[in-house]
């Protein structure tokens, strides 16, 4: 991302903060008209549920010049979610309601730059929470996902195999 891309990021995001609340409630609203299949998966209060939702795109905000310093947390958000059952297909329906929602919160200060900025970071972010999940789901099936190299010891070789030196 681009010092620009960041600042048009942190500025808009400083618009819609304060409204957290709003925001959140537009964001969930537009996101079961997308997709009424996701609406079962959230069981909790929703309030409490936008609140987590803002503040995780607080942190991402935050550390916009250190996105990796979050990377552990979003990949275990991405494990949560999976283990939740939120599908990967779901990730590009999310991205479509956040744009919406900034749209709506940001009127037409949402330019074409600042939704290319959002759709950046939020590309980057379902990618590192789509890494998360399939992390997740590998270790659950035992597999390793293709570009993820396992950290588990090698096992040694059946009798057979060794060498006698």
């Amino acid at each position: 991302m681009t010092e620009d891309q960041k600042t048009l990021i942190r500025s808009s995001f400083a618009r819609i903060a304060p409204d957290a609340q709003t925001v959140a409630a537009l964001f969930y609203a537009r996101l079961f008209s997308l997709d009424p299949t996701l609406k079962p998966l959230f069981k909790g209060d929703m309030d409490e549920q936008g609140r987590k939702l803002m503040a995780m795109i607080g942190i991402a905000v935050g550390n916009l010049d250190r996105l990796d310093a979050i990377v552990p947390a979003v990949q275990q958000l991405g494990a949560r979610h999976a283990g939740y059952g939120v599908p990967n297909e779901s990730y590009a329906t999310v991205g479509a309601a956040l744009a919406w929602t900034l749209e709506q919160g940001l009127g037409s200060d949402y330019t074409p730059e600042m939704a290319g900025a959002w759709s950046d970071c939020y590309a980057t972010l379902a990618a590192v929470m789509q890494e998360g999940a399939a992390q997740a789901a590998s270790m659950a099936t035992g597999s390793t996902p293709a570009g993820v190299v396992s950290a588990s010891p090698p096992q040694e070789a059946p009798e057979d195999f060794r060498t006698n030196a």
